[in-house]
């Protein structure tokens, strides 16, 4: 592996990105995890009361006004990954899968997923153990 990046939301340079690209660790600006957590917990607040939100507590597309039942909800986020898991064609370079990894990681650093921090932490790890999925292209 050549260098480590520490990704800054919004900051990330095009030379942060090549370096990312031909297999530097990665990791998250520890700063940018404030973030992600207040949106996890504004996320959690919300859905605590009861108040449908697109996606997370509701269907998808016609389903949108289709309330999902607490304890339905960590299927409901697996189902949607899922149902987004085909493709054909020749399989997309590892080091571009990488780099897509990569800019992930640095989208969900700015803190309007609402994903858990402990997302930020696996996709740094999967990216540390350099597991690289298959993406068709």
């Amino acid at each position: 592996m050549t260098s480590a990046v520490t990704l800054t939301p919004g900051r990330a340079t095009l030379d942060n990105w090549r370096v990312v690209e031909d297999g530097a660790a990665v990791h998250l600006n520890p700063a940018a995890m404030l973030a992600v957590e207040a949106s996890a917990r504004a996320v959690d607040a919300i859905v605590a009361k009861g108040e449908p939100v697109y996606g997370i507590n509701t269907g998808f597309g016609k389903l949108a006004n289709v309330p999902i039942r607490s304890n339905e909800l960590l299927v409901l986020q697996r189902n949607i990954v899922l149902s987004h898991a085909a493709g054909v064609g020749a399989p997309t370079r590892a080091s571009t899968v990488r780099l897509m990894m990569a800019l992930k990681l640095a989208s969900l650093g700015h803190g309007a997923s609402g994903v858990w921090p402990h997302t930020i932490e696996i996709l740094e790890e999967i990216l540390a153990r350099d597991l690289i999925p298959v993406i068709p292209s």
